[in-house]
Formats: structure tokens, C-alpha cells, sequence
């Protein structure tokens, strides 16, 4: 008869920190930021300042106003600033960048007390609070420096409205018009890679996302008789790789079972599809990923494992 030795927690024993881990994802970040200072130039590093300025300082401030220990040193609200940069316009107004950042903290971080007790993501929070405010700035794009080819408006607005798919190569290196951070799949890709490299995310919501995602568009298009926007192009276009690599995998807002990882995974990929292909916006990455953050404390719940040595809850 084997004998199990129990002991007071903690179990587990690792040398990562927050620190560690936000430093992680913001050079897995590093590629993003090289494609949009390349193909946006000034535009994109003013963007980028403005919006990290705004989560610095609002969460700096916040903290000493409340006489809290300031926590900027984790690199914690940088990465939310450099996320909030990546999904925004390169001609948005450089105020409307920076209020972002401070909504993003404000009212996405320090509301709910600070980092890990957030419900939704606050890069997300506060670009959905920028297209609610301001549409218009929110949906103006701009061409690539140097580029003249391709259509101001996105790749996934150009298919839905217009019936024309851009040309994968175009959106695999990121020459087309869209968010500083969504148009170059091949520098998103490198990033991920490192992230699944250094275990910094988890690859359950990632391919529960993008595989969803791949077989709804496949579905829906033999369901439809004609494919216009083929499974691949709409991995390939839009913030689909960006939230489902550096978003979707936040371990604050998403669950923390393998069993519930899968489900919100799927559920980033079935809203963001239906969105795309049924509603009235070109894109539904940030909606779902925020819908989503919203079920996970019920996700949690259905999914949470049952306790050592106890059979049906009791």
C-alpha cells in the first residue's frame, strides 16, 4: 500500500515573478513594435509614448493619492500601455492615446484594486471605451509609409463590405492598413513563439482561439456556397494572432483550469467569428475577449476540479 505524505502549502516553488513575466511579454512584443515604427515611423512612436506616458503616470499618481506601495517598477502598466498602442490607429490623436492609458488604469486596473484583481482586460477596456467616445478616430487608417497599393481601410473591412481578399503576403508582413500592432502576422508569430517558448502563456487558449476560429470560417463558408474570406485569411488579418497571443492570455482575466482554458478559447473564437461574418463591425477580437472576461469567474466555477480524496461533492 503506497503512502501519501501531505504537507502545508506551498507546493510549487518557482523563481517567477510579475516582473519577470511582464518583462517576457513585452520583449515577445519587440517584433510588433519593430514592424509599426518600420511601416508607421513617427506615428507609431508618438502613439506608443503617449499611451505608455498615460499608464505610468495615471497608475503612479493613483497610487500615491491612495498611499499605496507604487508598483511601476513591475512593468505591469508599460506592457499595458505598449497593448493599448498596438490595437489603436496610427492617426489617432495623440490626447486621445494618452486618455486611453489613464482609462486603462483608471478604470481598468486601479478600480478593482490593482494588478490581479482586475476583471477585464484594461488595454482592451480602454480601446472599447475609445470606440465608444470617439468612432471616428477609432476606424481612420492610414497607409504604411511607402505604400500606395493597398486600401486605407483593413484587410477584413475590404472582404466584408468591398468582396476583396488581401493578398496573404501583403498581411503576412504587415504592408496594409490596420491597429500599429495587427498588421504584420510574421512579427506577431515570432513573438508568440517565444511566449509558448518560455511557458509565459498557456497554448490551450491560443489553440482553442485561432483553431476555433480557422474551423468556424471554414464551416461557415461551405455553409454560404462561396469563399470570400478563406479560414486562413482571417487568422492572418485583423487583431485575431494579436489577441489571441498577447490578449486572450492574460492569466488575470482568463480562467486558471486547463479544462476552462479551452472553453474560453473557444468562446474568444466563436464571438470574434460571429461578429466578423453576421454583425456590423468588420471585427470582433476585442468584444469577445472582453465578453469573455466576463464569464470567467462562472467558467472557474464549472470547471473547477474536485477536491483530493472527496467523490461528487461530498
Amino acid at each position: 500500500m503506497k503512502k501519501t505524505t501531505i504537507n502545508i502549502s506551498p507546493h510549487i516553488f518557482s523563481t517567477t515573478d510579475t516582473k519577470r513575466l511582464m518583462r517576457g511579454v513585452i520583449r515577445a512584443l519587440i517584433p510588433a513594435v519593430a514592424a509599426s515604427l518600420y511601416f508607421y515611423r513617427e506615428k507609431a512612436l508618438w502613439v506608443i509614448v503617449t499611451s505608455v506616458a498615460g499608464t505610468v503616470l495615471t497608475e503612479w499618481i493613483l497610487q500615491k493619492t491612495r498611499k499605496r506601495k507604487i508598483t511601476i517598477g513591475d512593468y505591469s502598466a508599460v506592457l499595458t500601455g505598449l497593448l493599448l498602442a498596438l490595437v489603436l490607429p496610427p492617426a489617432i490623436p495623440l490626447w486621445m492615446s494618452f486618455l486611453g492609458g489613464v482609462i486603462a488604469i483608471g478604470l481598468g486596473k486601479e478600480v478593482f484594486g490593482g494588478l490581479g484583481c482586475n476583471i477585464f482586460n484594461p488595454a482592451l477596456l480602454a480601446r472599447a471605451f475609445l470606440m465608444a467616445a470617439f468612432p471616428v478616430a477609432l476606424t481612420t487608417w492610414t497607409n504604411p509609409v511607402g505604400v500606395d497599393v493597398v486600401s486605407t481601410a483593413t484587410p477584413l473591412a475590404v472582404a466584408k463590405f468591398e468582396y476583396t481578399v488581401t493578398p496573404y503576403m501583403e498581411l503576412f508582413i504587415g504592408n496594409v492598413g490596420g491597429s500599429l500592432g495587427e498588421t504584420s502576422a510574421i512579427a506577431l508569430l515570432v513573438g508568440i513563439g517565444y511566449l509558448l517558448y518560455k511557458k509565459i502563456i498557456d497554448h490551450r487558449i491560443l489553440v482553442g482561439f485561432i483553431g476555433t476560429a480557422f474551423i468556424f470560417a471554414a464551416v461557415a463558408n461551405i455553409v454560404n456556397g462561396e469563399i470570400f474570406m478563406p479560414p486562413l485569411f482571417h487568422v492572418l488579418a485583423g487583431g485575431l494572432l494579436l489577441g489571441a497571443g498577447f490578449m486572450a492570455t492574460d492569466p488575470v482575466t482568463s480562467p486558471i483550469t486547463a479544462k476552462g482554458r479551452w472553453v474560453f478559447g473557444i468562446g474568444c473564437g466563436l464571438v470574434s467569428m460571429t461578429i466578423r461574418f453576421w454583425g456590423g463591425l468588420p471585427e470582433g477580437v476585442m468584444y469577445s475577449i472582453l465578453l469573455m472576461n466576463a464569464l470567467t469567474p462562472l467558467i472557474n466555477k464549472m470547471s473547477r476540479p474536485g477536491r483530493y480524496g472527496v467523490k461528487n461533492g461530498k
